[in-house]
């Protein structure tokens, strides 16, 4: 029973192998030209507008490029756009691209591809539709400049194009923005530091990236996503391999050149290898998510979606996931501990058993099943789940464990049939803090019920309300009056739990140098020297 399966053991049985050596070697990365990186999860959906999944987002940030980007600190700086402007009335914004800007094909990049790459990524990403509300008209002015005009003032035009989390709004030619939102494209063009070599794609084995010799970097240093892309690189390989363990092993033995997310208690061994780097290039690091669904019985009553919040124990939860408190923090915050939002109002991260039994018994629970999906392939994902479950069985609650890799929890958590007919009550996962920043950005907090789009499905009219206020508010004070009402109400309804932060370092060779910080894995700026 996967009840039994402890993230604990595994590591130790990874710590064990790692010191013996046990795992089969692969061939021995040679060139200085040449990456090899292992990550979190292999690539498998190349659309990266499809769903919001990490994988799509880094697979997207290499090929293609941005209208406006955010730095390390979380200021808007421009990428494609070379200058803009806003009316006083702040109702027509005006763009001009960079000169010199091409697509891999060898096209030009003009106003003609980014209006409708805009259009088409808006209808999958919740903040962009939340702007394009407000849009009354986009077009093109000339080839490289287009105009976006508002009917009413909105707050966050720029931070909405400079969204730095998934779905990112990145720029395609205007024949493949042209495919319908929700069906993936199937060629990959972009104008970005890297061409996506397709030929060599194998879905969920590798991807292979090369360096785009016809980039333009702008004339800038590398900060966070922003600045310039200079990529001092031939390839970029991300491969798959079936195990953390065999992973690390091929790191030290230097047939491997990067390791994104080693479980942390192996670490300590990765750091004592000669020729392993273990760093943190993430400072806001990654938030623990429990997500209840809401239009399965019994989470669509609130009382039984605040009774697993006060059987929850946060210091558990990352216990299980990490392991040493020297990586993790608890917090209420939604928004992120260190972010402009941060916020501890709404609950105390620790349990009251008494009061979740208490609140099952209003709730009217009745021994309905709680059906928990957990991905196995990942300890971040899996250990959180366990504990859930057997906190929950403790208060008197029927739950029932079902297992599968990422992927396939990726699709079925889509499903909003009853749990009799393939669907699901509640889920862990992790995502970085930068997704969570921003009330509009953050989807946990879209409390549109199915028309929402995204999977737990609340729906609450006030935080709806409130993050449109939000949208509104012209000063950071106002704006941060507002995000705290947001959590506060969000914790009253129970959109979600917040599981803590925790930081993730990557482990890579020695001899990778200048690496950039950012919320995502970059190749570009880093330089091999051996």
């Amino acid at each position: 029973m996967f009840n039994d399966f402890s993230r604990r053991s595994l590591l130790k049985a990874g710590a064990a192998g790692l010191a013996a050596g046990m795992m089969p070697r692969i061939a021995r990365a040679q060139s200085s030209k040449v990456i090899r990186a292992v990550m979190h999860a292999p690539l498998r959906a190349t659309d990266p507008l499809i769903n919001t999944a990490w994988t799509g987002r880094n697979h997207g940030l290499n090929i293609y490029d941005t209208l406006f980007s955010t730095d390390t600190k979380f200021q808007i700086r421009p990428q494609m756009v070379e200058a803009y402007e806003a009316s006083a009335d702040k109702l027509t914004y005006t763009f001009k691209l960079r000169s010199g800007l091409k697509f891999h094909d060898g096209a030009p990049v003009t106003s003609a591809d980014v209006i409708p790459s805009l259009q088409r990524w808006a209808k999958r990403d919740t903040m962009g539709s939340r702007m394009m509300s407000f849009v009354a008209e986009l077009k093109p002015i000339d080839e490289r400049t287009f105009q976006l005009v508002l009917k009413s003032p909105y707050g966050q035009v720029l931070q909405t194009l400079a969204k730095p989390s998934s779905i990112m709004p990145f720029i395609m030619p205007a024949r493949l923005a042209a495919q319908a939102p929700d069906q993936p494209v199937t060629e990959f063009v972009g104008s970005g530091p890297f061409r996506f070599i397709a030929s060599e794609f194998r879905p969920g084995n590798r991807a292979v990236y090369e360096r785009n010799a016809d980039y333009v970097s702008r004339d800038e240093p590398s900060d966070g996503l922003a600045g310039g892309k200079i990529v001092k690189i031939d390839r970029y390989e991300w491969i798959s391999m079936p195990d953390f363990q065999t992973a690390a092993n091929a790191l030290i033995n230097k047939e491997i050149d990067f390791l994104e997310a080693a479980p942390h208690d192996i670490l300590p061994s990765l750091a004592a290898a000669k020729d392993v780097v273990v760093a943190d290039y993430n400072p806001l690091g990654f938030m623990s998510v429990c997500r209840m669904n809401w239009q399965s019985e019994p989470f669509n009553r609130p009382e039984i979606r605040q009774a697993v919040m006060y059987a929850s124990d946060q210091t558990d939860w990352l216990d299980a996931q990490v392991g040493n408190p020297e990586y993790y923090q608890t917090s209420a915050a939604m928004f992120g501990v260190t972010t402009p939002l941060a916020s501890e109002v709404g609950w105390n991260t620790k349990p009251d058993i008494a009061r979740a039994k208490d609140l099952l018994k209003k709730g009217g629970y009745k021994g309905e099943k709680v059906v928990m999906l957990q991905a196995t392939d990942s300890p971040l994902l899996s250990g959180s789940s366990t504990v859930t479950a057997q906190k929950l069985r403790a208060i008197g609650m029927n739950v029932e464990v079902q297992t599968m890799d990422w992927g396939s929890l990726l699709a079925r958590r889509v499903k909003q049939d009853s749990t009799a007919n393939g669907g699901w009550s509640m889920t862990h996962w992790v995502t970085t803090t930068t997704e969570l920043m921003n009330p509009l950005a953050n989807t946990l907090l879209d409390t549109r019920g199915k028309a929402g789009g995204f999977f737990g499905w609340p729906e609450d009219t006030e935080v709806e309300g409130l993050r449109n206020t939000f949208a509104l508010e012209p000063s950071a004070d106002a704006q941060k009056t507002v995000a705290e009402a947001i959590q506060k109400r969000a914790y009253d309804v129970m959109t979600h739990i917040p599981g803590g932060q925790f930081r993730q370092p990557v482990s890579h060779s020695k001899a990778l140098k200048d690496i950039v910080k950012a919320p995502a894995p970059l190749f570009w700026n880093v330089e091999k020297t051996a």
